[in-house]
C-alpha cells in the first residue's frame, strides 16, 4: 500500500497519482495543506511541499522528481512495455528533459501560479499569503499557458506521444499540470488542435478517472474538465 500526502489540485501530486494509476498500484490519499506547515508533515519532508509518498518499510519519498525515480526503480522493471521510462539512455534523456520542462518550468510559470491564486489562497490565512487573487499574476500565468500549450502541440504533431512512440512520464507530467488548470477553465484549447487531441487521448485513460472526480466547493469545474469529447 502506498500513501500519498497530496493536495487534490497540486499538479505534482496529480502527476504521481497518474503514475501509480498507470501501474495499477493501490493508493491511499491524505490531503495536505502544505502552507499550514504541519509539524508531522515537515518531519516527512522538511521542504514542506507536496507530494510525499509513504511506503511501508521505506523512508518517506519527498518531491515529484524523487518519487518518479523511486517508482521507476522499484516498479518499472516489472512493467515491460508499460514502463513509463524508456530503456535507452537517449530516450530517457528526452523523457527527463520534458519532465523537468513541465514539473519545473510550466509549474513555475503557469500551473502553480493559477492554482495558488485561484484555489490555495481561498483557504490560506492572511499571514500565510491568503487573500484575494492577484489579477496581474493570473493574467501573466494565462499568457504563459498559451506558450506551453503551443509547445505541447508542436511535440504532438511530430510524435505519437510527447517524448516518442509511447506513453511516458513526460505525457503524464504535462497532462497533470494541464488538468489542474483545465478545472479552472484556463486552458485555451481552441488555439491548438494537436495539443487538444493529444490531451483527449491521455485524459481518456483509466488512470485519469480519479482526477476527473475531484471537485472544489464553491469553484465548479469548467465545461471541458470532465468531458472526454471536449
Amino acid at each position: 500500500m502506498y500513501t500519498l500526502f497530496h493536495h487534490p489540485f497540486c499538479p505534482h501530486s496529480r502527476f504521481v497519482r497518474l503514475v501509480l494509476g498507470e501501474y495499477g498500484l493501490d493508493l491511499r490519499l491524505v490531503e495536505e495543506r502544505a502552507w499550514e506547515r504541519r509539524e508531522a508533515f515537515l518531519v516527512l519532508n522538511p521542504a514542506g511541499t507536496t507530494p510525499v509518498l509513504s511506503v511501508e518499510g521505506m523512508p518517506a519519498v519527498p518531491g515529484v522528481g524523487v518519487i518518479a525515480e523511486f517508482i521507476d526503480e522499484t516498479c518499472g522493471p516489472e512493467m515491460g512495455d508499460r514502463r513509463l521510462m524508456p530503456a535507452t539512455p537517449a530516450e530517457r534523456i528526452e523523457v527527463r528533459r520534458l519532465m523537468a520542462w513541465f514539473n519545473d518550468k510550466f509549474f513555475e510559470e503557469a500551473s502553480n501560479l493559477l492554482v495558488t491564486e485561484r484555489i490555495y489562497k481561498r483557504f490560506m490565512n492572511e499571514e500565510d499569503g491568503g487573500g484575494p487573487p492577484s489579477t496581474d499574476v493570473i493574467r501573466a500565468a494565462k499568457t504563459n499557458v498559451r506558450y506551453h500549450l503551443a509547445y505541447i502541440g508542436w511535440l504532438a504533431q511530430r510524435r505519437n506521444f510527447l517524448a516518442g512512440d509511447r506513453l511516458t512520464y513526460a505525457d503524464l507530467a504535462a497532462a497533470a499540470h494541464l488538468s489542474a488548470i483545465d478545472y479552472l477553465g484556463d486552458v485555451p484549447w481552441i488555439e491548438d488542435d494537436a495539443a487538444k487531441a493529444w490531451y483527449a487521448r491521455v485524459k481518456s485513460r483509466p488512470s485519469f478517472r480519479p482526477l476527473l472526480s475531484d471537485w472544489l466547493a464553491g469553484v465548479p469545474a469548467s465545461r471541458t474538465y470532465v468531458d472526454l469529447d471536449f
